[in-house]
């Protein structure tokens, strides 16, 4: 089992370059096609005086063009630098839309993580995208600037979304030399998370996955920080966890582990829906 293509979102604005060499390094060690995707949005329409009024001009949407051209060629010196072949596909649209719109074609997306943790018209919207995206998602911190997966710690609940996640992270648990799964409980639950995830274990197993189980208490702090600790401690590059969150007009709003591990990872985080 493995990813056959990656699809990376490219910033139209700021995209980083040491993101895209990421996404080169993972499409080398997965043999897998890379395509980039970037957007740029056309402002809302407004009302003024109970009129709707287009307020874009053809002269501005030639100029995004151009900018999305000049991203195009940024992103090809630097995949061809890499020694990688690249697609690439771009319009004029809401980042967030043109990605879920093209994610159909991708084993894996990845995009960049920080500070971008609310919908934004303008750039890419982290919730939406895990929501609609229908594919796992590879958040890369801003200061990751390569990335390898020797060791892989999976943040286990017993939930749908922490059952998708492991499936679709199994590729890179065969790559891993290390895989641990870990269960924050509170203080009388250590058996039934040791049951837990020992059967998580014994899953792996049958896909010729070995990984060691570890039950971990609640303490001070949040569970997010526990696990970062945790992933630190262990000298582990990649955390896989479930994406939990809920819709509320029409925007998702990200449960707390999984924004603080969006805000606050060191290390990439794989999450699924």
């Amino acid at each position: 089992m493995s990813y056959a293509t990656l699809m990376l979102y490219v910033d139209a604005q700021d995209g980083r370059a040491e993101v895209v060499r990421l996404a080169c390094q993972l499409s080398e060690k997965f043999n897998a096609k890379l395509v980039g995707v970037s957007a740029m949005p056309v402002r809302p329409l407004s009302v003024v005086n109970g009129v709707v009024v287009d307020t874009v001009t053809e002269t501005e949407l030639d100029q995004m063009r151009l900018r999305l051209a000049g991203k195009e060629k940024w992103f090809q010196d630097i995949a061809a630098a890499n020694r990688r072949a690249a697609e690439w596909r771009s319009g004029i649209d809401r980042p967030t839309d043109a990605l879920v719109a093209e994610a159909y074609d991708a084993d894996l997306v990845i995009a960049g993580s920080g500070s971008r943790l609310t919908s934004s018209y303008n750039s890419l919207d982290p919730g939406e995208t895990i929501l609609k995206a229908g594919r796992p998602v590879l958040f890369v911190p801003d200061k990751v600037t390569s990335f390898q997966g020797d060791h892989v710690v999976i943040g286990w609940k017993g939930t749908r979304e922490a059952r998708r996640v492991l499936c679709d992270a199994l590729p890179f648990l065969h790559e891993a030399s290390r895989v641990t799964i870990a269960e924050i409980c509170d203080a009388g639950g250590e058996d039934d998370a040791r049951a837990r995830i020992d059967g998580v274990a014994r899953y792996l197993a049958r896909h010729r996955i070995k990984a060691g189980p570890k039950v971990i208490l609640h303490r001070d702090g949040s569970v997010a920080a526990q696990l970062i600790r945790l992933a630190e401690e262990e000298a582990a590059d990649l955390l896989v966890t479930g994406a939990y969150g809920h819709s509320r007009l029409g925007e998702w709003i990200f449960g707390g582990v999984t924004h603080d591990l969006l805000a606050s990872s060191p290390i990439c985080c794989l999450m699924s829906h």
